[in-house]
C-alpha cells in the first residue's frame, strides 16, 4: 500500500531544517510551535522513522532526517513548478538581483541557487557592488531586487546590526592603529574614519581595495583592523581590546523591490528578506 507524504509536513519540516529550530520556523509556515511539533510527530509517524534528535539545545537531524530532506526538497520544487505553471505565474524572464558584497556569498550559495533550481525558466541576473550604485540601478529599472546597507533608521531597513571593530585584539593597542578599508563610496570605512578622528586616535591605512575578499583577508592574516557586521569575520575583538577603540554605530539591512513586481520577483525578494533575517543567528557571538 502506498504511503503519501503531504507537501504541508515536508514544507514545515524543510522550514524547521532551514530556520534552525521550531520557533524560527514558525515565522516561515504561519503555524504555532505546538501545531508544528503535532506536524513533525505526523510525519515521523508517517514515515515510521525518528527525523530529528537534540544536540543540547539545537534540534539535529537523524540520517533519515538527512535522506528525507532531499526528497522532501524535490517534492516542494515539483509542488511550486506545478502550481506556478497552472496558474500562469511562472516569469519566462529576468529575475534582477543586486548584492552588496556582504550577502553575496551567502545568498549565491543559499536561496538563490535554490530560487534558480525552482525556476528554470526565469533567467537569474546578479550584479554584486556599492549600496548607492545598486539603488541607482533600481530607481533607473536596470535591477528588480536589491538587498543593501542603510542608515539604522532606513524605513525599508529589514534587520538593524551593529558595526564591530574586527581583527586581532593585540592591533587594538598600537599607538597608530593600523586600518584596512574599502574604497570610497562606503558606509563603513566613513563610520571607522570619523569615530577614530572624533576621539582624536593616531591611524594610518595599510590597505585600501574595492574587494570584501582582500579586506578580509587583510583582516583575518592580522595585517590590519577594520570595521564591519559580524557577517564579515569572527574576527571581532574581545572585551578589553574592543574598549580601547571608540563606539561605532550600528547599519540597516535594507530590502529593496521595484513597484509591482511580478509575483515570482516578489517571492524571490520574500525568500531573500527572510536569508537576511537568518544571519542573525550567524552574528550571535
Amino acid at each position: 500500500m502506498a504511503v503519501n507524504l503531504p507537501t504541508e509536513l515536508l514544507r514545515s519540516f524543510a522550514a524547521i531544517v532551514d530556520s534552525g529550530s521550531m520557533l524560527r520556523a514558525t515565522e516561515r509556515v504561519f503555524v504555532s510551535q505546538s501545531a508544528l511539533s503535532l506536524q513533525m510527530k505526523r510525519l515521523e509517524e508517517t514515515v515510521q522513522t525518528a527525523l530529528f534528535h537534540r544536540e543540547g539545545r539545537r534540534l539535529a537531524l537523524t540520517p533519515a532526517g538527512q535522506m528525507l530532506l532531499t526528497y522532501a526538497r524535490e517534492i516542494l520544487a515539483t509542488n511550486d513548478r506545478a502550481v506556478s505553471a497552472l496558474n500562469g505565474n511562472a516569469l519566462a524572464g529576468p529575475a534582477r538581483v543586486g548584492l552588496v558584497q556582504d550577502f553575496a556569498e551567502t545568498l549565491l550559495s543559499g536561496v538563490l541557487a535554490r530560487f534558480a533550481q525552482l525556476n528554470p525558466d526565469t533567467q537569474l541576473q546578479v550584479r554584486v557592488g556599492g549600496s548607492p550604485a545598486l539603488l541607482e540601478d533600481l530607481e533607473a529599472d536596470r535591477l528588480d531586487v536589491v538587498l543593501c546597507m542603510g542608515a539604522a533608521d532606513d524605513v525599508a531597513a529589514i534587520r538593524v546590526a551593529p558595526m564591530i571593530w574586527l581583527g586581532e585584539d593585540d592591533l587594538a593597542a598600537s599607538n597608530i592603529l593600523p586600518l584596512a578599508i574599502l574604497e570610497r563610496p562606503c558606509r563603513f570605512r566613513d563610520a571607522a574614519l570619523a569615530a577614530l578622528d572624533a576621539e582624536g586616535r593616531a591611524y594610518r591605512v595599510v590597505l585600501e581595495t574595492p574587494s570584501l575578499s582582500v579586506l578580509r583577508a587583510a583582516v583575518e592574516s592580522g595585517l590590519a583592523l577594520s570595521c564591519r557586521t559580524r557577517i564579515f569575520s569572527d574576527r571581532a575583538l574581545g572585551g578589553e581590546a574592543a574598549s580601547r577603540l571608540p563606539a561605532l554605530p550600528q547599519v540597516a539591512y535594507v530590502g529593496h523591490t521595484r513597484a509591482s513586481p511580478h509575483p515570482t520577483i516578489g517571492r524571490l525578494a520574500e525568500l531573500m528578506n527572510a536569508a537576511v533575517l537568518d544571519l542573525q543567528r550567524e552574528e550571535q557571538p
